[in-house]
């Protein structure tokens, strides 16, 4: 930037004597600033783009050369004998080849590519602007709008900027509203929904008001009986004098609805609009056109008939629970498109084709539902290549089977495996071999596409368009050489629906998960911190001849250090037992280091239900401008608890519930995410997240799970922390991985363009992890009233980000601002620095 800044500090390097350089568009109403992003848009000239304040795409654009071939042939017979010597170095061909190299002419057109021209002050543009703002303030009902402009070049030498000025005068409001619709049916329709007209008298004539009345009539009708409404037959016309001035300005309103039109090879024809019912619904299953009716066969179920050939593959209740168009009942535009939806959510059938066929005398229709089954059985196979800070090589490779249609009731059956190998130089791994990280594992889901639970109707609650699922999964994995090697086994029973395109519930019956620890001897090995910490303590006692077993000097080493497990364990034990006097605090210690590690070596049984709602109001992938809300409730150990008291269950030396000698655990958990994105300047956006969860164990637990606690840091948290290494509290990297049952997080993000696909960021990121109602007793790692707040981390930076359109590559930079692990008056700034900076990759936004 520095250097951009002095080799291109002119920004007018390319105006000419003549022009003027657009720096601003001021824009006033009446004599008041506009700053609607939406008006200014309309605006045909804008000032360059700048970052933070610079204009660095201009500078880059300066940077090149205006002509780089003449440039060269200037510089290259600049002296007289060196051509002759570069073609005696190079060769004749290489001298010319020299021009057109990247040095010389390819920086120059790529600095043009990501660069941006000066904005040379257009007036006839300007104009065109004019123009466009008298239009829009038109349909706003200011008909009278006088607008002018101004050029203001008195500050700056060729820069200018350019004030528009907009005389709006009084609007125009609508007085009456009358109607004239030539069709009975519409007429009907129209006036007992007349109330919910978007125009009304007294109302300031707005282009968008009649805009959306065009939109709902049409939704209207075509939801109520008019299959085959045209937008194009609503008009609106204006009467009155739109020249009049003064405080009384007011128009009558007429509402046209015209007869339905349709064109022909000759002529166009009119038709009155009517109410159209269904006569006949025809499913055809494997229906071919080339073959016609006369080759499949035929069955009447209901008020349907449905067409297949060979033998029905299909349930008919599960073919009519999919379509929303009934026998005798209206044209329901909405019952159109749910009909497509749910049979597309049956993922056994392609997109279907619906087709409507008009009786010419009655205002009946035949409705013609055309399918075209997925193949039953489908192989598939997914091969991954990753790397990270546990092992510089992973390789996966995850084939699946998928049968479609099992039960003849659009059930879809899934089977997957996934084997992955990893090479790692963690000296811990004692395996020699290259790759030595194993994991395998294997999944079973069954999708029904209704909600299934035994002797309920469930569809009088939860109806087929809100395309419900019952999802039934089986899953279990083994991994090999890594952490404590852990063997995990889960099951999921649930349901999930959505109400609407923004909303989605999904409630889990039963979410078992069972971990079992294979290596918990590895424990210190594993955890470097913790076994430190330990070591470090021990180091006050290595003269007590009661523990003298317990220690070992390494080969070129004087410092004894404790021997993992045996060593590890019994000097422990030695001290939590009383057979070595400590002093209070080593004590306290080593008995939450043993807290710790017996917590985290245990073997994990969960039985729990959640609840998730998900509501946003995002339309679609290129909507910078909305809110993301999130709700989720989980209860584990409960069902469990309620079979104890009719079940004797095994209990542990602690008194612990055991089941299959595990036991249980017990907590309630919530969590709370919310998202807001405001969109600004076009393609500026700023992004809010917020979040709370908490976890209180209960019954028979006294802490939460590991697999169920929160941690912080990382490239979707607080970035100027690593994954795992900020909080509980005002703690610092107690152990090798920080977790809690408390999490509070805020992020706050303005994202830029800077040149081409490649984007900007700054942001700044609080929150922390805290204990609460748990076991542990560090009153620094536990919240313990509002003031726990001043413990929320802060980091702020900036970020990089490469858009391939369909996933976007990110590169963060986080400084720590303010670190509560820190004494209170260093605090700020202590490590804001870029020696100190934690860089984050991620793939697409944090939030």
């Amino acid at each position: 930037m520095l250097v951009i800044a002095i080799t291109s500090c002119n920004a007018t390097k390319r105006v000419g004597e003549d022009e003027l350089l657009l720096t601003k568009n001021l824009l006033y109403a009446d004599s008041v600033k506009v700053t609607d992003d939406d008006i200014h848009s309309l605006i045909f000239q804008k000032p360059n783009s700048t970052l933070l304040g610079y204009p660095l795409r201009l500078n880059l654009y300066n940077l090149a050369k205006k002509n780089p071939d003449s440039s060269y042939q200037v510089w290259l017979h600049k002296k007289e004998k060196r051509e002759q010597r570069l073609i005696n170095i190079l060769s004749k061909k290489q001298v010319e080849r020299l021009g057109e190299s990247f040095l010389v002419k390819g920086a120059s057109v790529w600095l043009k590519n990501i660069g941006e021209p000066p904005t040379i002050i257009d007036t006839s543009r300007t104009r065109r602007s004019l123009q466009r703002l008298n239009a829009y303030y038109k349909s706003k009902g200011y008909f009278n709008n006088n607008t002018t402009y101004t050029i203001d070049s008195t500050n700056k030498k060729q820069r200018a900027i350019i004030n528009y000025k907009l005389d709006l005068g009084n609007p125009y409001l609508v007085d009456s509203i009358s109607t004239k619709i030539t069709s009975s049916a519409l007429d009907s329709i129209h006036k007992a929904y007349k109330k919910n007209s978007f125009i009304k008298p007294g109302q300031r004539i707005d282009l968008d008001n009649f805009n959306n009345e065009r939109e709902r009539l049409t939704n209207l009708f075509r939801n109520t009986g008019i299959h085959n409404f045209q937008e194009s037959s609503i008009s609106y016309d204006l009467i009155g004098d739109t020249t009049k001035l003064g405080s009384n300005q007011k128009l009558d309103i007429l509402l046209n609805i015209e007869d339905l039109k349709t064109r022909t090879d000759n002529a166009l024809s009119t038709s009155k609009y009517k109410v159209h019912s269904f006569k006949k619904i025809n499913i055809y299953t494997n229906y071919t056109f080339d073959n016609g009716l006369d080759s499949v066969n035929k069955l009447d179920y209901k008020d349907f008939t449905i067409y297949y050939q060979g033998k029905l593959r299909y349930k008919p209740k599960t073919l009519t629970d999919a379509v929303f168009l009934k026998k005798d009942s209206i044209y329901r535009e909405i019952d159109r498109i749910r009909t497509y939806r749910q049979i597309t959510n049956l993922n056994t059938f392609k997109y279907p084709n619906i087709e409507f066929v008009e009786d010419s005398v009655a205002a009946k229709l035949t409705a013609n539902i055309y399918l075209s089954p997925r193949p039953k059985y489908s192989l598939g196979t997914d091969f991954d290549v990753t790397h990270s800070n546990i092992q510089f090589l992973g390789i996966a490779f995850s084939p699946s089977l998928q049968a479609r249609n099992l039960f003849k009731g659009a059930e879809n059956l899934s089977l997957s495996g996934r084997i992955s190998v990893g090479a790692s130089s963690d000296p811990d791994i004692v395996d020699n071999r290259f790759f030595n990280i194993l994991e395998t594992g294997g999944d079973i889901n069954l999708n029904l596409p209704r909600i299934w639970f035994p002797f309920v109707k469930t569809s009088r609650i939860i109806p087929n368009y809100m395309l419900p699922k019952t999802k039934l999964s089986i899953g279990t994995s083994f991994q090999q050489n890594i952490g404590l090697d852990k063997q995990t086994f889960n099951t999921v029973f649930g349901y999930n629906w959505s109400p609407s395109d923004f909303k989605k519930n999904t409630l889990e019956l039963l979410n078992v998960q069972f971990v079992r620890n294979v290596n918990p001897n590895r424990f210190f090995t594993v955890y470097q911190n913790t076994y430190e910490n330990l070591d470090e303590i021990a180091d006050n006692y290595e003269n007590e001849p009661a523990l003298s077993d317990f220690y070992e000097t390494a080969e070129g080493s004087t410092d004894p250090q404790l021997i993992i497990p045996e060593g590890t364990t019994g000097f422990t034990n030695a001290i939590l037992n009383g057979e070595v006097a400590s002093s209070t605090s080593d004590y306290d210690d080593i008995s939450s280091i043993e807290e710790r590690r017996i917590r985290l070596t245990e073997n994990n049984l969960i039985f729990a239900s959640n609840f998730t709602y998900n509501k946003n109001n995002k339309k679609g992938i290129t909507d910078d401008d909305f809110y993301q809300f999130r709700f989720k409730l989980e209860s584990a150990g409960n069902l469990l608890s309620g079979i104890s008291n009719i079940i004797p269950f095994d209990k542990s030396d602690d008194d612990k519930l055991l089941v299959f000698g595990v036991p249980y655990s017990q907590y309630i958990k919530t969590e709370f995410d919310f998202i807001k994105h405001w969109s600004s300047s076009g393609t500026n956006v700023l992004a809010f997240r917020s979040f709370f969860g908490i976890a209180i164990p209960y019954g028979n637990s006294d802490n939460i799970p590991f697999v169920r606690s929160y941690f912080a840091g990382g490239s979707n948290d607080n970035r100027a922390w690593l994954p795992y290494s900020l909080g509980p509290g005002r703690t610092e990297d107690v152990n090798d991985f920080n977790e809690a049952n408390l999490k509070i997080a805020f992020n706050l993000e303005y994202r830029f363009p800077l040149v081409g696909d490649i984007k900007g960021a700054i942001f700044a990121d609080a929150g922390n992890i805290w204990n609460a109602f748990d076991n542990v007793t560090d009153e620094k790692a536990n919240f313990e009233n509002l003031g726990s707040l001043a413990d929320i981390a802060l980091g702020t930076g900036l970020g990089i980000r490469y858009d391939f359109t369909y996933f976007v590559f990110r590169l963060d930079m986080g400084l720590k601002t303010y670190n509560p692990a820190e004494e209170s008056s260093k605090r700020w700034f202590r490590d804001y620095n870029l020696s100190n900076a934690v860089f984050n990759i991620g793939i697409n936004y944090p939030f």
